[in-house]
């Protein structure tokens, strides 16, 4: 490598003759004028192995340069492997050979190779051909000084040795050299400017092109998208190296360039330093803004669409979109190539912490806070852009908007398309044009307010016909299509997330808030709870949830559940049906809250309390004239009737669905698809309502009858559901409201063990008995009178072998038990009476009246051969009262199981009746069971029990008067009355005037006395 001097490839040019001019330190260097490709590119072996035959040959014979290598490893190998040998032509002498090979002069040291001793031809170029720029290894005259005596014959410098080789003979001294038609070498400071004044021109040349179309990228189809970021292209964009990005070749050119030679170019100029940098984008930025602000650029656009006024808009301002958008496209695909040309620039000065930005980011911050400084060029052409939207030149006369402004008008021209008018609406062109305002960086300075605004207006006057022209279920489905549209909208067409937030907001506070009066009125909320309407329920909650005024939907949900609640209360026209009824809305209130209201225990709560209300409610209990609780009594007929009939008594509305399913199996409950389960479940609902009763001592009376009867009838469908109910209360209620009830099951088991004594008693008498030798199977249960409820003695006339084992087993058990009295209710008892037919036997499961009746026609038949028993002689051997004749024949004659004939038939049975054992009766089962037609409970019978249960809770109320005064000695009338509520409301709510006159009756007894204000307690 030379001592004093290098080559720099930038300084120079590639197409055009430069002048070298570098020399050694102790070797004179011949100016010369060379070209790339006057180099010599051979092998290098092959120049060593040839020198003179590799200095002189010429251009055809050289080796092309390496197109995939760079300028600065071109010129190294060049002068690497260029010959040490120089010659100088016969022109340098002042004349040239008439014929044959011009001499030359061997201005190096003379080489003592053999093969050198013959002259060797020069290079047909017309120039001297001087040493290579660097210096090669293989010179030979380091540190000599050589010089050339001319020819006194003019034939050149030559000097022979005797072996004919010619060299340099420095011995001689030097002699005067004469060179006629030297070009002038111009100095290194006019070669690079005339350099970069060239790139500049070709960068302007460029730019040109790409702004009328014609260069490269100008017809690429595929544009990036609107103003996306490509990576920047590097230097390997020259020729050759295939497709570019965004679908435009590499290879071709702009403004006649090539653009790898137009990147170099910015590459030159960024390398002298960050002046020319800063220069170069500076200009680079006003021939941008130069074109964009151009009349040929905003005169095409202001002619797309005609002037309009300022304060309208409408079709004209979207057809200016449309060509604005279209403008838009074409200069990001020009943008495109200019990053490609300046991309050096880029990723150089305008790189963060380059020349031109600070080091924490791009631009430099002023005091204000804004960015300053130079910007990206796609940023900056971004920008240049919007500023020319949104320039002075843009308007279209002294009072007209701009473009840019026009620009964001046809967008809210567009969205209000959208709502009002869809053949209008074009989704493309909002979502393209909402992404170009963003890029822009006026979506939230200009777009946003004016979108907020007009939707704003928008939803104002929406709310305003829908909710005079529309009742609240459409009202509310209006809405909720208007909230999910304008949702919807900003996720589809780009809009920001703090413009859907707010757009959202100001809807919820026009059409929700400001019309929440409409939302919560009483009576509409009620139809739509009456239709059951749980799509409407769920989104009316939903809208009033998006305002935080949810709650306020309670008041008019507890108003409808007790006006309802009442109004099934108080029809006494349907009172087998109320628990029915009540239960139905229950469970329909209860899925409500599951599925509409997102199981908000707000409403859980108003539902219990609305509940408790209307159930305890004197005014509506008055109605059946009763005194107590009229729904106590039918929840406990409810009880009895699914614990008789189970699942299949209720309708199928009532029973559970999937989801309930879903909720008892997480719960660890087992799953309502069991019978058994489902039953549980539904003694739990009925148990719900028994909570909300005050006087639960009704309850207690109805529930002790009804189960009395199913235990002494075997007329449960489960006797673990029987057990399972009793621990229900139990839990409920308390050991002593259960007590009596646990007492008569357990008088079910000792029964069991008293009849087994009996049987082993029975047998110990042997033939003595009178039963001994008798075919009838004889069960007793033995009750205690004070825990199971009181039933009327009904006469009858029993048959003699029935009568001879009531004798016996009444014998046995005063025998066992001293001091007892057994009273018989056979109106309880019930028979399996086995039968023969002409189709076969059966086993009939009979009450005890219907077996008596049927024993008749066995003697009939032994009188009479047809068999056939009046109405008369029935009445008069069984010695029954004629309203239980009447319904047994009824039940044997004219039921569903006719083991008698009636004659005439018919479904009622009168006195003139006769009967007759129908012999053809058949059953597909063995066992029949035929029912007893079971008489309704005549409101005389009803009446006394709520009258007993009355008179039983002054009882109570007195006997708490006496514990509450023993306790306290002395208190005043107020708290004492308070006292007895408070320990009496479990069993059943006193009135304060009964507690008053039940403490007269006390005062009258010398329980207590009056003392001044208060009352005193008498030891």
């Amino acid at each position: 490598m030379p001592s004093n001097s290098t080559a720099n490839p930038s300084e120079l040019p590639r197409d055009n003759d430069n002048d070298n001019n570098n020399n050694n330190n102790n070797s004179i260097a011949t100016p010369t004028k060379r070209r790339f490709d006057d180099l010599n590119l051979k092998d290098k072996s092959a120049q060593q192995s040839h020198p003179q035959t590799a200095a002189s040959s010429g251009t055809n014979t050289a080796a092309p340069p390496d197109p995939k290598r760079s300028r600065s490893e071109l010129f190294a190998a060049s002068s690497a492997t260029h010959p040490t040998t120089a010659t100088m032509s016969a022109k340098l002498k002042g004349k040239r050979p008439a014929s044959g090979p011009p001499e030359v002069i061997d201005l190096t040291q003379g080489s003592n190779n053999s093969a050198a001793t013959s002259p060797v031809p020069t290079s047909s170029h017309s120039h001297i051909r001087g040493p290579p720029l660097s210096s090669s290894s293989s010179s030979h005259n380091i540190g000599r000084t050589s010089t050339a005596p001319l020819n006194p014959k003019g034939g050149g410098m030559t000097s022979k040795t005797p072996g004919g080789t010619n060299y340099l003979q420095t011995h001689i001294g030097a002699r005067r050299l004469v060179v006629k038609n030297l070009r002038p070498v111009a100095t290194q400071t006019q070669t690079e400017e005339a350099h970069y004044a060239r790139i500049r021109g070709d960068l302007d040349a460029a730019l040109k092109a790409v702004f009328s179309g014609h260069g490269a990228g100008a017809g690429a189809s595929a544009a990036p998208a609107l103003g996306g970021h490509s990576p920047s292209p590097g230097p390997g964009l020259g020729q050759g190296q295939g497709q570019g990005r965004g679908g435009v070749s590499s290879n071709t050119t702009t403004g006649g360039q090539p653009m790898e030679k137009l990147y170099r170019g910015v590459e030159d100029i960024c390398r002298r330093g960050n002046k020319e940098s800063g220069e170069l984008y500076e200009w680079l930025k006003d021939r941008c803004k130069g074109w964009l602000n151009s009349d040929e650029m905003l005169k095409a656009l202001l002619a797309a669409a005609p002037s309009i006024a300022a304060d309208t808009g409408g079709e004209e301002d979207v057809i200016l979109l449309r060509a604005v958008l279209a403008a838009w496209k074409r200069w990001i695909a020009q943008l495109l190539v200019i990053r490609w040309i300046f991309s050096y620039l880029d990723r150089s000065y305008l790189l963060p912490g380059g020349g031109g930005t600070t080091a924490e980011g791009k631009g430099k911050s002023s005091a204000s806070g804004k960015r300053e400084g130079p910007t990206s060029v796609n940023d900056m052409g971004i920008s240049a852009f919007r500023s020319a939207m949104y320039s002075s030149r843009s308007r279209n006369g002294a009072n007209m908007l701009t473009i840019g402004a026009r620009v964001v008008n046809a967008v809210c021209v567009l969205v209000m398309f959208d709502r009002l008018d869809g053949n209008r609406f074009d989704s493309q062109l909002l979502r393209e044009s909402v992404a170009m305002l963003r890029l822009w960086g006026v979506y939230g300075k200009e777009l946003e307010p004016k979108f907020i605004n007009e939707s704003r207006e928008y939803v104002t006057r929406f709310a305003e016909e829908r909710s005079e022209s529309c009742g609240l279920k459409e009202y509310i489905v209006a809405c909720e299509r208007l909230l999910n549209r304008e949702s919807e909208r900003c996720d589809v067409y780009n809009f920001d997330s703090t413009t859907k937030r707010q757009l959202k907001d100001d809807a919820h506070q026009i059409i929700i808030f400001n019309y929440a009066e409409k939302l919560l009125d009483s009576g509409s909320v009620a139809k739509l709870l009456d239709a059951n309407d749980l799509d409407s329920m769920k989104a009316l909650y939903e809208l009033l949830k998006l305002s935080g005024i949810q709650k306020r939907l309670k008041g008019p949900w507890e108003q409808y559940i007790r006006k309802t609640g009442a109004a099934i209360v108080s029809d006494t026209a349907r009172g087998d049906e109320m628990i029915i009824r009540m239960l139905q809305l229950r469970r329909a209130l209860d899925v409500l809250i599951r599925d509409a209201f997102g199981r908000d225990e707000d409403f859980t709560y108003g539902l219990r309390d609305a509940f408790g209300f209307f159930i305890n409610d004197k005014s509506v209990s008055s109605l059946w004239n009763t005194g107590t609780s009229k729904v106590g009594e039918m929840i406990a007929k409810h009880i009895d009737m699914l614990l008789r009939g189970g699942l299949k008594t209720l309708p199928k509305a009532l029973l559970s669905d999937v989801k309930d399913r879903q909720d008892a199996e997480r719960s660890g409950i087992a799953s309502t698809a069991d019978e058994d389960a489902e039953l549980d479940r539904q003694l739990d609902h009925s148990l719900e309502l028994f909570r909300f009763i005050q006087g639960k001592d009704i309850f207690e009376a109805f529930y002790k009858k009804d189960l009395a009867r199913r235990l002494l009838m075997g007329r449960s469908a489960s006797r673990d559901a029987e057990r399972n109910m009793l621990a229900k209360l139990k839990n409920e209620c308390g050991s002593s409201f259960t007590h009596n009830l646990e007492i008569m099951f357990k008088d079910q088991e000792l029964a069991k063990d008293e009849i087994a004594s009996y049987k082993t008693w029975l047998g110990g008498r042997g033939e003595d008995s009178p039963v001994a030798n008798s075919d009838l199977d004889l069960s007793v249960n033995v009750l205690s009178a004070a825990a199971w409820p009181t039933y009327p003695d009904v006469r009858v006339l029993l048959p003699q072998n029935v009568l001879d084992h009531i004798t016996t087993f009444d014998t046995y058990y005063k025998s066992k038990h001293t001091g007892r009295r057994l009273t018989w209710k056979h109106n309880l008892a019930h028979c399996v009476v086995k039968a023969r037919f002409d189709r076969g036997p059966k086993e009939l499961l009979v009450s005890a009246f219907q077996a008596i009746v049927l024993v008749l026609f066995n003697e009939a038949e032994e009188k009479s051969p047809d068999g056939i028993l009046s109405y008369d002689q029935l009445a008069s051997a069984t010695g029954m009262p004629d309203p239980e004749l009447q319904r047994t024949l009824q039940s044997l004659a004219c039921g569903k199981t006719r083991v008698l004939n009636k004659h005439p038939k018919g479904r009622e049975v009168n006195k003139t009746d006769t009967f007759s054992v129908n012999k053809s009766f058949t059953d597909p089962k063995f066992r029949v069971k035929i029912n007893q037609i079971q008489l309704k409970e005549t409101k005389e019978e009803n009446k006394e029990t709520h009258e007993r249960v009355a008179q039983d809770r002054q009882f109570e109320t007195q006997a708490a008067i006496v514990r509450i005064m023993k306790s306290r000695k002395k208190m005043a009338h107020a708290q004492l009355v308070a006292e007895v509520i408070n320990q009496t409301k479990q069993r059943g709510a006193v009135d304060a005037a009964d507690i008053k006159a039940n403490i007269e009756k006390l005062i009258e007894k010398d329980y207590i006395e009056r003392e001044g204000g208060n009352y005193v307690y008498l030891a």
